[in-house]
């Protein structure tokens, strides 16, 4: 119940509107509970009255139905309507507060935990298990109470009529709680398995429709269509298992609520025999088990939705309680302006549930605007080594610090805002040219979006595209050229004017005009900054301050190029080398 009580914290901002809905829907519940009356009045009062005429008995039949006609033409339909749609607005108003929050959350969760969970997972999550809670707010807090209050206004009239007919029409009332608890523990848990199995596929679809292109290229049509069945064909075991449990809770309850009304056509006719009751009694009291057993079967089926809606809670909250690896300290400062300062002291870092470190004990200080590039074979950790600077993961020893203080100490956003980042594969978002360049500042102006295009030399092809900046660029920025790409990501970051860079691998998949263009923009960009390039081609960063080469997790030179170049038995020289002659 610990979901429920959660779920609650969203559901209270709307109490009021909450007990106005429940009021209506009493109102709308209510007005068909005169039918029975109706029809008992008809009997007894009208048809069966000896002491009337003919045409008396017909006045009196059409006032009474002059009257019923006016409640259900003029003020029933207004009350459903109102009942339906504040009902709706309100369970669409929490599940946009649950969204907001969750997205919120997603943002702050760390890349360690994106790299262990597949995207389509974590969207099934925000969109079809939030969709499913839905159902707990119209049918937990406002059907299941209006069925309630309907059942119970029905045996307050039923006791007025018969009490024994009433004692007969309650008497399953215990058996069908029974049969209700015993189904629906198992039915909440076989939810929560099959909910995750439609995350799976979900998942899995996700990552074939981005990877298309892969899929098509080596003919994998075949191989991915039995891939795509494992997973299709394990959610539909899970459904189906649902199914049959589920049929199994309607078949036990449903024939519990069928057998009770013929007890009660059994009884009150034999005391309609016996002259006991009335003619028009004993049908009121029939058509009353209607209305006193229907809401009972609704209730069942408000049952299976609303263990539906409690197993998707479950899974949400487990999402909300993904811890962050990367969080503000209590005594977090803002970090409002650097002069750009680092210093690497001791740096040791381990990637989760990895035994061998990515850093050992590394060392070395960066001066203010000086360019440093990290060289060395793949894998040797200088992708790692600039990942801890905007603290996409914090350093598992020693500390990096910024201006003397460790960055651990400033809040986690007020560094970044220090930072622009360059990287070899870069996400564009499916919107114009001009909102991903504006992406480095929201609250640019045209001009500004303009000048920061000029400077990453993007103006000149941008103006040639279909709409010129405002042309859609398809996911990920499919409709552009690598280059391009690569283009409008330096504009944004030329927007956003950081006093620190990042270039990782920013021209190593272009061709050589693409790469041109684009190193002639990124020396552009780090004049009087903090620049970090990890570079693959090495003939594009002769002219850093610092090289850096990294060989498993370890610094085993530094120096100029020309210093490195020098030395004989230079690890730097003979990768140059080996680049040159390649």
């Amino acid at each position: 119940m610990g979901s429920i009580k959660r779920y609650m914290r969203f559901v209270k901002p709307y109490t009021k509107q909450i007990i106005i809905t429940i009021s209506i829907g009493i109102l709308k519940f209510g007005i068909p509970l005169l039918i029975p009356l109706v029809v008992q009045y008809v009997i007894d009062d009208i048809i069966l009255q000896d002491g009337l005429t003919s045409s008396e008995k017909q006045a009196m039949l059409f006032q009474l139905m002059g009257i019923m006609l006016f409640i259900f033409i003029v003020v029933r339909p207004p009350v459903e309507y109102y009942r339906q749609y504040y009902a709706q607005w309100i369970g669409s108003k929490i599940l946009y507060d649950i969204r907001d929050q969750l997205f919120s959350h997603i943002q702050k969760l760390s890349l360690r935990f994106y790299s262990n969970r597949k995207v389509g997972e974590i969207i099934s999550r925000v969109i079809h298990d939030v969709e499913q809670t839905k159902n707990f707010v119209i049918t937990g807090l406002m059907n299941i109470w209006l069925d309630l209050f309907t059942i119970f206004i029905a045996i307050i009239i039923m006791l007025n009529m018969n009490v024994w007919l009433t004692i007969v029409a309650v008497s399953m009332f215990p058996l069908y709680g029974l049969s209700v608890k015993y189904f629906y523990g198992r039915l909440r848990k076989i939810t929560r398995v099959r909910s995750q199995a439609l995350a799976e596929v979900q998942g899995h679809l996700h990552e074939r429709v981005q990877g298309m292109s892969v899929i098509r290229s080596f003919a994998l049509e075949n191989h991915e269509q039995k891939q795509f069945a494992k997973r299709n064909g394990n959610f539909l075991q899970k459904a189906l298992e649902h199914t049959k449990w589920n049929a199994k809770t309607f078949a036990v309850v449903n024939t519990i609520t069928d057998i009770a009304p013929l007890f009660v056509i059994a009884v009150a006719g034999y005391f309609a025999i016996n002259d006991v009751v009335e003619i028009g009694v004993m049908t009121a009291f029939v058509l009353y088990m209607e209305r006193l057993y229907g809401p009972l079967r609704r209730l069942v089926n408000s049952s299976t939705v609303l263990t539906q809606s409690i197993a998707s809670m479950d899974r949400v909250f487990e999402f909300v309680d993904e811890k962050y690896d990367i969080k503000d300290g209590p005594e977090a400062k803002t970090l409002n302006k650097t002069v750009g300062e680092l210093e690497f002291q001791n740096v040791g870092f381990y990637y989760e549930d990895e035994k061998v470190p990515a850093l050992k004990n590394l060392n070395l200080k960066v001066e203010s605007g000086e360019t440093v590039a990290f060289v060395g074979m793949s894998g040797g950790g200088k992708s790692t080594l600039i990942s801890l600077i905007p603290r996409f993961y914090d350093v598992t020893s020693g500390a990096i610090k910024l201006d003397g203080m460790d960055i651990r100490k400033f809040k986690i956003r007020s560094l970044r805002d220090q930072i622009g980042m360059v990287l070899q594969d870069n996400i564009l978002f499916s919107e114009s040219v001009k909102q991903n360049i504006l992406m480095g500042n929201p609250n640019a102006t045209d001009e500004e979006v303009v000048r920061a295009a000029k400077a990453a030399n993007a103006h000149d092809f941008i103006i040639n595209l279909p709409d010129g900046y405002e042309t859609e660029v398809g996911e990920r920025g499919v409709k552009l050229s690598g280059g391009q790409k690569q283009r409008i990501a330096i504009a944004r970051v030329f927007l956003k004017n950081p006093p620190i860079l990042i270039f990782d691998e920013a021209t190593s998949a272009l061709d050589l005009e693409s790469e041109h263009y684009i190193q002639e923009a990124l020396e552009e960009l780090a004049k009087e900054r903090t620049t970090f390039i990890v570079a693959h081609r090495l003939s594009t960063i002769t002219h850093a301050d610092k090289i850096v080469l990294i060989e498993n997790g370890e610094i085993k030179e530094v120096g100029t190029h020309e210093e490195l170049m020098s030395q004989q038995r230079s690890g730097y020289k003979r990768l140059f080398d080996v680049q040159q002659l390649q």
